[in-house]
This record gives C-alpha cells, structure tokens and sequence, in this order.
C-alpha cells in the first residue's frame, strides 16, 4: 500500500511539473490576446489600409492583424476581414469566410475567398454543386481555377450540346482547345449566330475560317461584319474591294 501512494504521490507531482509550462503558456496567450484586443479600436478607426505594423516581429504582427480580422467579422465587415486575414496568411479563416459567403447564397465571392486561401476541396465541392444547380458560370470560374481541364471540356461539350454559345466560347477558350471553337463556331453558323461565329472563329485564330465567314457577310449585305473578318482572316484583298465598294456602307467605322 506503501508503495502505491509512493507511485501515486510521483505521478501527481510530475502532472504538476508537466503542467506548469502549459498553464504558464495559456496565461501569456491570454495575456497576449488582451493586449492586441486593446490595440483593435486603434486600428479600425485608421482603417486597414493604412495600418502600419512593421515596427513589430512578424509573430506579433500576426497575432495583431488575426485580432483585428476577428473585429471586423463581428461587425459584418467581410472584405475588410478578408484583407486583414490575407494580410496575416490566415487561410483557416479565409476558408470560414468563403463558407460565409456560401451560406449568403453569394457563390462567386465565395470562389474567389477560396482561391485566396488555397482551399482545393472547397472549390471542387463548390464547382460541382454549381454545375448540378445550373449555374455555369460560377462553375466554370471555379473549374478555372483549380485548372480542371477534363471538367472544363465536359461543362464546354454539354453548353455547346444546349446551343450555349457563349458559354461553350469561354470555356474552349480557357483550356485553348482550337478545334473545340471552330466546331462551336461552325454550329453558330448553322445557326445564324454570326457575332458568335466570328468571335469563335477569330479566338481560334484559324483565319481561313474567318475569311469564309466573310465571304457569308458580304453575300447577306453585312459589310461592317464582312470587313471585320477580312480583316481578322489578313485578307487583305478582300478588305480592299470592300473599302473602295461599299465605303457608304462602312460609315462611322
């Protein structure tokens, strides 16, 4: 019995020394934590931009900025948190913002806080969900980001199946995949979609497209358009015929 309160009465003492250093720490970050707070009224009347901290070291100086971004999140000041957050590398918090702004149903300002805090899963849970409720363009950004090509070319494919053209432009455009916006520029075409033709067509830059596009504008009387895409294709010729032809049609140009 002797011996057990000898093996109790030593545990107990060493949990004590153990926990002096741990207690001792908490204290000075307690302490720490009030002294930035005192600092915090100071520093929002200043305003963030025009804060200067470089006085303190680079530990302080983010203990100070995380005090302040803690501020301005109880005040509802989003971006001015989300500057002071950058400003410290507080990615965590970034992330809880941008999961905010979700909540707020403001998608596209929660994509950009994600990229600002690298945060990859969020992105590509966000992205999926936008592409499953219909919003392209926010997927896209998203899918952009995170440089997801074969999502990039599904959403494109599925926009150009639906006659989205200008969905289908900027998502081809993005992964720089020509043959991709000569096909949409060819179904615009198809479809009379001329101004969508040739902004596919010229962001290809397959210039013997642009020029047949012309050859199409100039049979349909569309002379400002046909000049365009001479212009674009360097058919230079054609640009010529025009200019000295129709120059009455060309007018304000």
């Amino acid at each position: 019995m002797d011996r057990d309160d000898e093996i109790v009465k030593r545990m107990v003492t060493e949990m004590a020394e153990t926990s002096e250093p741990l207690i001792s720490r908490n204290k000075k970050l307690s302490e720490d934590f009030n002294t930035f707070k005192k600092l915090v009224p100071v520093l929002l009347e200043k305003g963030v931009d025009n804060v200067n901290l470089s006085m303190f070291n680079e530990t302080t100086r983010k203990k100070v900025l995380d005090a302040l971004g803690e501020e301005y999140l109880r005040k509802g000041e989003l971006n001015n948190a989300i500057k002071v957050f950058i400003l410290s590398s507080n990615k965590k918090r970034l992330s809880a913002i941008g999961q905010d702004y979700e909540r707020l149903g403001q998608v596209g300002n929660a994509i950009d806080v994600y990229r600002l805090s690298d945060d990859t899963p969020s992105l590509q849970r966000l992205g999926d969900r936008c592409l499953e409720d219909g919003h392209i363009l926010d997927a896209i950004k998203a899918f952009r980001i995170l440089n997801a090509v074969d999502k990039l070319r599904s959403v494109g494919d599925d926009c150009l199946a639906k006659a989205k053209w200008d969905y289908a432009i900027e998502v081809f455009t993005a992964i720089n995949d020509a043959a991709k916006l000569v096909e949409v520029g060819d179904r615009c075409l198809d479809d009379r979609q001329i101004v969508y033709a040739a902004k596919a067509y010229e962001l290809a830059s397959d210039k013997d497209k642009l020029s047949m596009l012309g050859d199409t504008c100039l049979r349909e009387s569309l002379f400002v358009t046909a000049l365009r895409c001479y212009t674009l294709a360097g058919n230079d010729m054609m640009v010529q015929f025009i200019k000295e032809n129709f120059s009455n049609k060309l007018a304000g140009i």
